[in-house]
């Protein structure tokens, strides 16, 4: 009997995989601590292997961030949705778009570089300075995403002045 009886699905909405594995990055987000530190290390490690066997530079980068963006706002809202949460923790497609976005300020790739954006990306998106914080209040995945984004510019503009000025 396929009807509705016996905990058939008819009526009710199944929960989609492809949002949350999305979402989670492929799982990162269910990391018992700091998921959100781990999706953003979980980019930087998938950056170092896409320059190193495709010689990718930091532009590249950004506008990986910039087209993967709009299926990580997709997949954020509906995963949130599907949880019934504003903002799951477990959500960290959000972070991956944004340390993306952070390499696009290094004028060169190397441990430096890579170090630096991390750290600086991760300072930023806890920090939350104007107008992180108020980038959330957006409805669905836009508030999801748009503030690691912001965040991902301000670690850029960081980078980028340290490279002008040989820091790294």
């Amino acid at each position: 009997m396929g009807g509705s009886e016996g905990g058939g699905l008819r009526g009710r909405r199944r929960p989609r995989a492809c949002p949350t594995i999305v979402s989670t990055w492929f799982g990162c987000g269910y990391f018992p601590k700091a998921p959100g530190t781990v999706g953003s290390a979980a980019a930087i490690g998938i950056a170092i292997l896409i320059e190193w066997y495709a010689g990718w530079r930091p532009v590249e980068f950004g506008a990986l961030a910039l087209v993967v963006s709009a299926p990580a706002i997709w997949a954020a809202g509906e995963t949130a949705r599907q949880a019934g949460m504003k903002d799951p923790q477990f959500v960290v497609v959000d972070e991956v778009v944004g340390q993306w976005l952070a390499l696009a300020g290094a004028r060169a790739l190397n441990w430096k570089a890579w170090l630096a954006a991390f750290v600086l990306f991760r300072l930023f998106d806890i920090w939350k300075p104007f107008p992180v914080r108020q980038l959330e209040s957006l409805p669905g995945g836009w508030g999801i995403v748009a503030d690691d984004l912001m965040a991902g510019v301000y670690a850029a503009l960081v980078l980028f002045l340290a490279g002008w000025f040989n820091l790294y």
